[in-house]
């Protein structure tokens, strides 16, 4: 394999194989202070000279591909963008949130809750009954809830991307199939799971039939968290039988391909995964497992890929409060996130949530959080928050289809460094220090010398010629 060089735009051509001195790195920077939020600094030119401080990227060591960067987009998300915005200041909107040209970020993956979240205005499912009653077949499912909003919304979106990639999680099974008969808390029954697995099946199917693909679903948020309304708990014993002898062959029998991931809960707990796919016949239903970063360290979404090597991992969920400050949510987001989850294997990395009122509504009563700050705050305009820039830095420049590359870290310079498919090498960088650094971005023979405010977030995007991008 040769080591990586350089091409600049309008510079050599397909086959140059020297660096021409000039702009050759593209920076883009948010700092804690707000100053410069996504700004675009002066390129950056290659030298020989050596640094003290390098990050040194080797694109012949690759590790998972990238399926994109975005939010949940909850059902009072889609509620304020819908019933809040007209539609041109809407079509505005998700321009700029789903596509690249101009001022555009690029989100390419959503997750959407499987009913009700704890930040929709109140709590519901699709197969909802007077007390006492129940429909094992389900016939009275409907999706007439989301029907309103959080579909036409979806629809806009899908216009604008219609390769982007939507995971569906339930925050509770319908009630009636629960141990408590209520919303909050509570178990699956066990006379239930076959009804479970075909409400899956007509969500998927339901879905797909009003142009909307789901890409992946998982069995439960937060199956360890009987605390939010809606939730519901759900053992590692439990979620192991329901995918292997009701969800897994429901799927199979009716011809459905959407992924299912396990778990969905913090990494404080990588056995619980671990223990479902070490069942064979689980196992060969599942395709990978999802993490929040609530409790546990990031690092163990690694535990779990080196048991299973075979199955993908996901990072689904992390807050920001609105009581936060921009600058420790920054840093602190980018280091354990878009660097930490990638570099522990997560094909994704996802925020929660896209949108909230100035007041952080809507929310359900009783166990709907009451502080979670949206990327944007949709109020008398639009806000932009800081998981915001936090996703941005990464989702305007490492579209889908993207491989992980090799990089150090290096003097508290937190990053992870991607090849796109068209050919862009990107570093997402974090000073997670107070002091500003200087340093090296290393490719192949060749620095650029970098430098980053103290607590800054930096994009760093590299033209490399194809022929020396190194591998096949």
């Amino acid at each position: 394999m040769m080591a990586p060089a350089l091409l600049l735009q309008g510079c050599g051509g397909a086959g140059s194989r020297e660096v021409v001195t000039g702009n050759d790195v593209q920076v883009w920077i948010t700092t804690g202070d707000q100053q410069q939020l996504l700004a675009r600094k002066p390129g950056l030119a290659f030298i020989d000279t050596a640094m003290e401080t390098v990050i040194a990227v080797d694109t012949t060591k690759r590790f998972q591909t990238i399926d994109g960067f975005g939010y949940t987009l909850t059902g009072g998300s889609a509620d304020l963008m819908n019933e809040k915005l007209s539609e041109t200041e809407r079509q505005k909107l998700l321009r700029e949130l789903f596509l690249t040209d101009d001022d555009g970020i690029g989100i390419s993956y959503l997750r959407i809750s499987v009913g009700a979240s704890d930040l929709d205005d109140h709590v519901f499912s699709y197969c909802d009954l007077p007390p006492g009653q129940t429909d094992p077949e389900l016939t009275r499912f409907t999706l007439e809830e989301d029907e309103e909003n959080l579909i036409p919304v979806l629809k806009e979106i899908l216009a604008l991307n219609p390769d982007i990639k939507i995971m569906g999680s339930p925050w509770s099974a319908p009630v009636w199939m629960k141990s408590n008969g209520k919303a909050k808390g509570g178990s699956l029954l066990h006379r239930f799971y076959p009804s479970y697995a075909k409400y899956f099946v007509r969500y998927v199917q339901e879905m797909a039939a009003r142009g909307i693909p789901i890409d992946a679903i998982t069995i439960q948020n937060e199956p360890e968290n009987p605390h939010n309304t809606p939730s519901m708990l759900m053992t590692a014993e439990e979620q192991k039988v329901f995918v292997r002898d009701h969800l897994g062959p429901a799927f199979e029998e009716a011809g459905i391909r959407t992924k299912i991931i396990l778990f969905d809960h913090n990494c404080d707990n990588p056995d619980y995964p671990i223990s479902i796919m070490n069942d064979p016949e689980a196992k060969k239903y599942v395709d990978g497992s999802a993490f929040h970063l609530y409790l546990g360290e990031i690092e163990a979404m690694s535990k779990v890929h080196d048991a299973h090597p075979d199955k993908n991992l996901y990072f689904t969920e992390q807050w920001t409060s609105g009581e936060g400050k921009f600058h420790e949510d920054l840093r602190w987001h980018v280091r354990h996130l878009i660097v930490g989850a990638t570099r522990n294997w997560s094909r994704n990395v996802l925020e929660w949530n896209l949108a909230a009122d100035p007041n952080f509504d809507p929310h359900t009563d009783d166990g709907g959080c009451t502080t979670c700050q949206g990327a944007l705050t949709i109020g008398d305009s639009v806000t932009r928050n800081v998981s915001y820039y936090i996703i941005a830095h990464a989702s305007k420049f490492v579209p889908p289809g993207s491989v992980r590359v090799d990089s150090n870290i290096d003097d508290d310079l937190y990053n992870v460094a991607f090849l796109t498919p068209d050919g862009n090498l990107v570093l997402v960088v974090v000073n997670d220090s107070n002091t500003d650094k200087t340093f090296g971005i290393q490719v192949g023979s060749k620095t650029a010398p970098a430098r980053l405010p103290g607590g800054a977030v930096g994009t760093f995007e590299v033209r490399m010629t194809p022929a020396r991008r190194g591998g096949k």
